[in-house]
């Protein structure tokens, strides 16, 4: 285990700023385990800004061409996580919202909408390859980020971590794959108590509904990943099929995706003006976070 600690500590993301061809995300393979990892820094906020989510798409469709020409399985596994300290993400662009629905625009909230399920669902199904997704939360995920959290096949939240979706707050929901992931891992029941309640929970109460599925120390995020690498890859026939038997028995297809996100931007548009105050406010709070 002294080896796996050397490989997980804090030192390690630094290597991840070498020869990077994104902006707003950094990425690193490490071959010695087959795991990519792909470190969220949205600018100006950190939040899915349209940039960010184009760079993850391009990177899945990089890993998924790699996957699909080598002659060996380059990558096992595909870890979503953050460099902004004590922020994994604080979900869709409310500045971007607020004026596409001030404006009626309807087809520029549709387009990001389809962006951001388009990158959940190949998430959802670890780019219909044989690798294992797994997000890593070391901060707040709050809103699309706790949906971007769900969407992977593990999730792995460090202790004192808060998630939540907080779009109840002002009139609205969460609409890119929020309801049919929580009401898949419990219940339709539980999946719209969360959702209505606007509640930012902690690790350990997600953790104790199993929703997450890895509860780590503070500071020991990276670790627990490995960890768990360690122990599928010594049962990866078991993990595998654990994992096939997921897709047949929980699959979300993506129409049932674009159906929800259609339902969320004609609600989105229906927003009042009290509405709106309330998001500008949590405008305001998104760009405080982000800028800390």
């Amino acid at each position: 285990m002294r080896n796996l600690a050397r490989v997980a500590n804090k030192d390690y993301k630094e290597l991840n700023n070498s020869n990077n061809q994104y902006s707003q995300l950094t990425t690193h393979y490490d071959g010695k385990y087959k795991v990519g990892w792909y470190y969220m820094d949205a600018q100006p906020r950190s939040c899915f800004t349209s940039t960010l989510l184009d760079q993850i798409n391009d990177y899945q469709q990089h890993v998924r061409f790699e996957m699909q020409t080598s002659e060996q399985q380059k990558y096992n596994y595909l870890v979503l996580a953050s460099n902004v300290e004590g922020i994994f993400n604080l979900g869709g662009d409310l500045a971007v919202f607020f004026e596409l629905i001030k404006q009626q625009h309807r087809e520029g909230l549709l387009a990001y909408a389809i962006k951001c399920i388009k990158v959940l669902h190949q998430n959802m199904n670890h780019l219909d390859s044989g690798l294992t997704t797994i997000s890593l939360v070391q901060g707040d995920a709050l809103g699309g980020g706790f949906e971007a959290a769900l969407s992977s096949n593990v999730l792995v939240a460090e202790r004192g971590t808060k998630l939540g979706l907080p779009e109840v707050l002002f009139n609205l929901f969460p609409g890119m794959g929020a309801y049919s992931l929580l009401s898949r891992k419990l219940n339709g029941v539980k999946a719209e108590e969360i959702i209505m309640s606007g509640k930012l929970y902690s690790a350990e109460e997600l953790f104790d509904m199993g929703v997450v599925d890895i509860l780590a120390e503070k500071g020991e995020g990276e670790l627990a990943v490995y960890r768990y690498i360690e122990s599928a890859n010594r049962k990866s026939n078991s993990h595998n099929a654990i994992r096939k038997v997921r897709d047949v028995c929980n699959r979300v297809p993506y129409q049932e995706l674009l159906d929800i996100t259609s339902i969320w931007v004609d609600s989105a548009l229906k927003l009042t003006p009290k509405d709106l105050r309330m998001m500008e406010r949590l405008v305001t709070r998104q760009n405080a976070k982000g800028n800390d």
